[in-house]
């Protein structure tokens, strides 16, 4: 696996507070719905209703992925009449979304070809 530089390390070793908070996230991107719906904020702002046709998933079980993210502090919300619109909190979870399926970009390239 081919990996591009780390320009932006983190400056210090990581303590355990930072490797839990790191693992928490890790988790919840771990799941296919939840990563597919931080994809899909990542081109900006939108309702449960997009990002259900976004991620092809039951609308409830959009809801609840959209709760947990917005308990977590991975996504923003706010009313707009009475549609709540959703966003990603901040450029760096825009970032791990992306390094992550940049990652597996380089796995599926790197797969050897089977006759």
């Amino acid at each position: 696996m081919h990996l591009s530089p780390a320009t932006d390390a983190h400056p210090r070793t990581p303590g355990e507070e930072q490797f839990a908070l790191a693992a928490e996230l890790l988790a919840l991107l771990g799941d296919r719905t939840r990563l597919t719906l931080l994809h899909a904020l990542t081109a900006g702002e939108a309702d449960v209703t997009t990002l259900t046709e976004a991620c092809g998933a039951a609308r409830p079980a959009v809801s609840q992925h959209l709760a947990r993210l917005r308990l977590a502090g991975l996504v923003n919300t706010r009313k707009e009449g009475r549609r709540v619109i959703y966003s990603l909190r901040d450029g760096h979870l825009r970032r791990l979304v992306d390094e992550a399926l940049n990652v597996a970009d380089h796995r599926l390239s790197d797969r050897p070809l089977h006759d």
